[in-house]
């Protein structure tokens, strides 16, 4: 058996540890928080799954852990494990680029904000290109992965648009305005496409192309 599929659950533990513990911390501390200002904790947590980053890292953990466990389902096929890739690699670039320098983390949020910006993006999509199964993607399914990205986009505009309540910058119609959140969307549309269409014109040149599941 060649090494990819050797390794590839282990190192799918691997991810989906480094996963579920940015997710868990950051659950915790949105609780935590959302206590300390009188609220009750549920309310902490919901807020946080509202944002890309913790849905796109319950996602990945969810899907490494299915791995992990040996288990074939629809998100273990090579379009899922693709996908999910585009999901968390933007999560990393555009945290990266446009809100590391927004805040300056300490204590456990820095660990959290590491973990699901930094070391879980860097884990999966190093897990992806050296041991998830990768036959049969096309081109087409670019496209179909924008899906959720869209879906996102419009949560995030009709969220803000019944609470005043912009989760990022970038889409915030009240102080960017419709042509700069229109805009916006384009590139980030954008972004997925062609990360998409490079994820799947590399797959042909790396372990696990002959493999379909």
């Amino acid at each position: 058996m060649p090494p990819a599929p050797i390794l590839a659950r282990p190192l799918a533990g691997l991810v989906a540890l480094a996963g579920w513990l940015g997710v868990v911390l950051q659950l915790a501390l949105s609780a935590r928080r959302a206590m300390a200002h009188g609220e009750p904790a549920w309310s902490g947590v919901l807020d946080a799954l509202c944002y890309f980053t913790i849905l796109t890292n319950i996602l990945v953990s969810v899907t490494a852990t299915l791995v992990a466990l040996g288990k074939r389902t629809w998100l273990t096929r090579p379009p899922a494990l693709a996908a999910a890739a585009v999901y968390i690699i933007v999560v990393g670039v555009i945290y990266s680029l446009l809100l590391r320098s927004l805040w300056a983390p300490v204590g456990l949020q820095r660990l959290a904000d590491q973990a699901l910006h930094d070391l879980t993006p860097i884990l999966y999509a190093g897990w992806w290109a050296l041991c998830a199964a990768k036959g049969g993607l096309r081109i087409a399914d670019a496209l179909a992965w924008l899906g959720y990205p869209l879906a996102y986009f419009a949560f995030s505009l009709v969220l803000g648009a019944t609470t005043g309540r912009y989760l990022y910058p970038f889409a915030d119609v009240q102080a960017q305005g419709w042509p700069a959140v229109v805009r916006n969307g384009a590139l980030l549309v954008a972004l997925f496409l062609v990360l998409g269409a490079a994820l799947i014109a590399a797959a042909r040149a790396l372990p696990g192309r002959q493999r379909s599941a």
